[in-house]
């Protein structure tokens, strides 16, 4: 028997128990990342069961599914197969108790990727594989790095499992930690000695030369990656639901529908509240408007796919995205979505280049892919930045290559997150003109989501008002921003001041919070509940005698950059520096004309400004 033979026998073990732990630690950590069934915790309680208890009970487990009067051993009997005390029992011996190391560590690694990251490439028309294969493997490397190594130590050094499945037979199933509990129940200490070092030296060597390959190959990959860009993109874009029927482009979806439209009717029940939303837009920007909290980032959830409505239906330019009374759900990857995320999730391993292609369709040219990339790098003024990545990109510069992303694709339908939340002032100006000029030339449906009234102002035409799963109001912008009915909704459009209302006559209004009665034009609801006018609509020093005008006190201000907020009080001066009935907005030039005047002031609440609200 060769001396060395515990070394072989544990190096081959270790090996392939490494490899086999890779992939399936791999592969059952990336099911359970996406499995949303029931007894989930079970079920990961089970597969990481080896990791807790004692190596010989795993042994003896094995010992029993495996054995001639096991389960899986009286099927190998037929074929005259018998596993326990052979070399490939110790392989298996090592596998299982090496395995929840590897599939703990990828599953971690997993859960510690952006989520956003993985819708954006499915809405870009990547295939699950190709979201694995480009996107979660890259960005999860460090972490199986460590569970490969994790992996490959536990399984050198097992022992328990070993000895109870595969036993001690020198030059077969001797392992290095049997070999040091023979030598050393036999007094054989300096052969146990050596064979203590030989293994630690061998482990602490694998691991360092890990270590350094994995480094050298980020820093060879990011000194490289900037010469090419990778065309080996596998996505498809607009490919029927499970493969039925041949692929379209969107030019052939366009041409085939004159009108440019998007219908949206569903609903779906959270634990605190009901997704309940019905629209229908077409090429002009959509904006969709509500405070944070009131669930708007869902309803683009569910028209790109990643959330799934419990009922409803969802029609692009006559082709249907999702009918639940149909059973009709298409993928992300094939409702041929451009998705700007509020975060951007630009995919931090990939340059600017390799971003913005990562969309692109199936079977073009490199000349054509660099031709694309390069027109969206000069539409959004990134030029001279397609090798860089995005870390090292101001969040302007993020934000416009998450744009040319989206578009680089030529998506039909064009969803926007939030998309200047993470921008400074001046920042979220140069952006917002570029979106402006890109949408001016967008052939699809834009949807707008943001919580800033006026940039869905300068942006949208229409507009929906989203208040907790639900659309409160729905239009033009004027109608909705100059016409609310509803007390909710024109607090959303910006109005702050309010009181409570009751009509006295048919064209008067006693507003008991402004202790005053009005007269207004409008007809009045009969479930009026509310009065209102927007700070910047109050009138001052209008004619004595003209309709709603009152003497006031200034109360207190506050100051912008351009604008002066006055709090007034009417008909009395105020008595603590809470006691006001009004806002007033004024630009700095009025309120140097206004600020000298002697108290009372006179206020108009002009008729044509009033709202009535129910």
């Amino acid at each position: 028997m060769p001396i060395f033979s515990p070394l072989w026998i544990s190096l081959q073990t270790a090996l392939t128990a490494t490899l086999a732990t890779f992939l399936l630690g791999i592969a059952a950590a990336y099911w359970m990342l996406g499995y949303r069934g029931k007894g989930k915790g079970l079920i990961d309680g089970l597969l990481s069961s080896p990791l807790v208890l004692p190596p010989t009970v795993v042994g003896f487990l094995l010992l029993l599914l495996l054995g001639k009067n096991g389960f899986i051993g009286q099927l190998l009997q037929v074929f005259d197969v018998t596993i326990i005390f052979t070399w490939t029992a110790t392989a298996i011996a090592a596998t299982v108790v090496a395995f929840p190391l590897m599939y703990k560590t990828a599953l971690g690694a997993f859960k510690q990727i952006d989520a956003n990251l993985l819708a954006s490439a499915r809405t870009l028309g990547a295939s699950e594989w190709t979201v694995f294969w480009r996107v979660v493997l890259p960005l999860a490397k460090p972490g199986l790095i460590a569970g490969t190594l994790l992996s490959f130590a536990r399984a050198l050094g097992e022992f328990g499992a070993t000895l109870m499945l595969a036993g001690n037979i020198p030059g077969k199933t001797q392992t290095i930690p049997i070999a040091i509990f023979v030598a050393s129940e036999s007094g054989a200490m300096e052969v146990a000695f050596a064979w203590v070092l030989t293994i630690f030296a061998l482990s602490l060597g694998v691991m360092t030369a890990v270590n350094y390959w994995s480094e050298e190959g980020q820093n060879k990959q990011r000194r490289v990656s900037s010469q090419f860009l990778d065309l080996k993109v596998k996505s498809t874009l607009f490919r029927r639901e499970r493969g039925i029927g041949t692929a379209e482009t969107l030019q052939e979806i366009r041409s085939r529908d004159s009108e440019i439209e998007l219908s949206v009717e569903i609903q779906k029940q959270f634990p605190r509240f009901l997704l309940n939303v019905a629209f229908k837009t077409n090429r002009l920007p959509l904006g969709v408007l509500g405070s944070s909290g009131a669930e708007k980032s869902l309803v683009l959830r569910c028209i790109a796919g990643l959330e799934t409505p419990d009922r409803g239906r969802i029609v692009l330019n006559g082709r249907v995205l999702f009918d639940s009374s149909c059973g009709i759900n298409l993928p992300a990857r094939d409702r041929a979505i451009g998705f700007l995320f509020q975060n951007y999730a630009l995919f931090p391993h990939l340059t600017v280049a390799q971003n913005i292609a990562f969309g692109l369709p199936k079977g073009l040219s490199s000349f054509g892919v660099k031709r694309r990339v390069a027109a969206q790098l000069s539409a959004m003024n990134l030029q001279g930045m397609g090798h860089r990545y995005p870390g090292e990109l101001s969040g302007g510069q993020q934000q416009r290559v998450a744009l040319a992303r989206a578009i680089a694709s030529d998506p039909a339908v064009l969803l926007l997150d939030e998309p200047f939340s993470a921008l400074d002032t001046h920042l979220r100006d140069r952006v917002e003109k570029i979106l402006r000029t890109n949408l001016t030339a967008y052939p699809g449906v834009t949807l707008f989501v943001t919580h800033n009234l006026e940039e869905v102002y300068r942006v949208c035409p229409n507009l929906i008002i989203v208040e907790r799963g639900k659309i409160a109001a729905q239009g033009s912008k004027q109608s909705i921003f100059e016409h609310p009915s509803h007390l909710r909704v024109t607090q959303l459009t910006g109005c702050k001041n309010f009181s409570r209302a009751v009509a006295t006559t048919p064209h008067c209004v006693t507003a008991s919070d402004w202790d005053c009665t009005l007269n207004v034009l409008e007809p009045i609801p009969q479930n009026l509940s509310h009065i209102g006018i927007r700070a910047h609509q109050l009138l001052f020093f209008p004619e004595p005698d003209a309709a709603n005008t009152f003497p006031c006190w200034l109360v207190a201000t506050s100051e912008t950059p351009h604008r002066m907020t006055l709090y007034l009080k009417l008909k009395s001066p105020p008595e603590t520096p809470n006691d006001y009935h009004l806002q007033a907005e004024v630009f700095k030039e009025k309120w140097g004309w206004l600020k000298d005047r002697p108290f009372p002031w006179r206020v108009q609440l002009h008729p044509l400004r009033l709202l009535l609200l129910i």
